[in-house]
């Protein structure tokens, strides 16, 4: 009991050094011993509700792991604070969204698909055609949400992936990205508050 009691403590710690903008070397190393401490002790609950579809036609199956590809990409240039490189990506987010071979899948699964894609196409032509950094960031979170729905829901993962959340992000509300790495990269700061936030759902195929 006294151990789990610690191990909560020392990840409530975490969260609040994290989101705090303190770099220090010391914080840093702190920062990155109670994370994997978070990562193992810590239940993952289920925030993203998707049914799960069987048998996947292979070629939409395909389609959605080039579209969490380049999702990615779009979110390291957010890390990164860079707005061209941002509507670069968003721009190949949104290709790869409007070719999603639709034509393949059942009834039920056309339907969650061409939802989801919708609300990828949204976001992501918003994003592209933003040229303030502060809007890109303000669109990101539906975009999350519909690309881990598509990867869910359609099996499409090479490997984990982290719904992760930043509590301070989009004006306090609390903003949500997707990772293909555990540790914490916030693209809603960037390097001004790179460590805030925590995984929330893992999804492994």
């Amino acid at each position: 009991m006294k151990k789990t009691l610690f191990a909560a403590a020392a990840v409530a710690a975490f969260a609040f050094s994290g989101c705090s903008g303190n770099d220090s070397a010391q914080n840093e190393s702190a920062e990155a011993h109670t994370e994997e401490m978070e990562h193992e002790t810590l239940p993952i609950s289920v925030v993203v509700e998707t049914p799960t579809f069987e048998s996947v036609a292979e070629p939409f199956q395909t389609q959605v792991e080039e579209l969490v590809g380049e999702y990615m990409k779009m979110k390291d240039a957010l890390v990164n604070s860079n707005t061209e490189a941002t509507q670069a990506a968003a721009k190949e987010v949104l290709r790869v969204a409007q070719a999603m071979p639709l034509g393949t899948l059942t009834t039920d699964e056309k339907a969650f698909a061409e939802e989801h894609t919708a609300e990828v196409i949204t976001s992501a032509d918003k994003i592209a055609n933003a040229t303030d950094l502060d809007e890109q960031r303000g669109n990101l979170e539906l975009l999350s949400e519909a690309v881990f729905s598509l990867a869910k829901a359609f099996g499409a993962a090479d490997g984990e992936l982290y719904y992760q959340h930043c509590p301070m992000a989009l004006n306090g509300d609390g903003g949500y990205w997707l990772s293909s790495d555990k540790a914490i990269r916030n693209p809603y700061f960037g390097e001004q508050m790179m460590s805030c936030g925590s995984t929330e759902e893992v999804y492994k195929k």
